[in-house]
């Protein structure tokens, strides 16, 4: 089973730009040593302001955990999240399987959107 997670995050006013700077320069990096699949970041400009949403593709459940405990258990992770959390007001994790017309599209997705850290 593929899945993509969609992530949401809203931000105090003001505090989208450090965020972006803060992610760019040190979570985005350490991130993709751990989660290979982005699949879009996205920046909200229309209907609730202040928000980035994040896709990320998984092979299975099983991958996602993998991925995301390794993720957790690095100390750069979690001096990053000590940074950011305080900027924002909200996080929200949407699960999502593939409609079953679409498992072949998301594959071949999923397999060209393996990144490597900039």
């Amino acid at each position: 089973m593929m899945i993509v997670e969609q992530r949401i995050y809203t931000f105090h006013p003001g505090q989208l730009q450090e965020f972006l700077a803060l992610y760019e320069r040190e979570g985005r990096p350490v991130q993709l040593e751990y989660l290979d699949r982005l699949l879009g970041y996205y920046i909200a400009e229309t209907g609730m302001l202040n928000r980035i949403v994040a896709l990320w593709g998984y092979t299975s459940m099983d991958e996602r955990e993998r991925q995301r405990t390794a993720l957790f258990a690095d100390p750069r992770w979690i001096d990053y999240l000590a940074k950011v959390r305080p900027l924002m007001v909200t996080q929200e994790s949407v699960l999502l399987r593939a409609a079953p017309f679409f498992t072949d599209q998301l594959a071949t997705l999923l397999a060209a959107n393996k990144e490597t850290p900039t």
